[in-house]
């Protein structure tokens, strides 16, 4: 019994060892990785079942149009639509933003009157009436997130 209880021990400071050693290699940011100045913003979406081309119209009208100005105002670097043909039927559609960097989520009233310059009331209040006609009857949003990249130095 007293051999068995010294080899349990032995194994379990071991296993105590193993893993403590990983949190000893740990980085350092902008010595082993850089994180980039970009940031991400993904929404994941679940459109109803049939619904996908009539909320795909909506966005072309809607979403594609308002981003395309913000990037012609350079407020967003790029945007994309994605399909999830796979996976858990949670989500089947992901809306992409890249923005130059996390202060262009921050509030600012002078940029906010030049999208509204450039937008115009009438295109928002046919988007916020798509929005709440269309958008919210067809599809719930499963979440957002706001990803930054970290690249690996050599």
């Amino acid at each position: 019994m007293r051999k068995f209880k010294s080899v349990g021990l032995g194994l379990l400071a071991a296993s105590a060892v193993a893993f403590a050693t990983p949190a000893a290699a740990q980085l350092q940011a902008w010595e082993d990785y850089t994180p980039q100045e970009t940031v991400i913003e993904l929404t994941y979406v679940k459109v109803d079942e049939g619904q996908l081309p009539y909320y795909l119209e909506g966005l072309q009208q809607t979403w594609v149009k308002a981003n395309e100005v913000a990037k012609q105002l350079g407020q967003i670097t790029d945007y994309g639509i994605y399909t999830v043909p796979y996976g858990a039927n949670e989500v089947n559609l992901v809306l992409r933003i890249n923005y130059p960097n996390m202060a262009s989520l921050d509030p600012d009233k002078a940029e906010y009157e030049k999208f509204m310059e450039a937008w115009g009331d009438t295109n928002m209040e046919s988007s916020n009436e798509t929005v709440r006609e269309l958008y919210n009857n067809i599809r719930k949003i499963r979440g957002t997130y706001i990803l930054r990249e970290l690249v690996m130095n050599d």
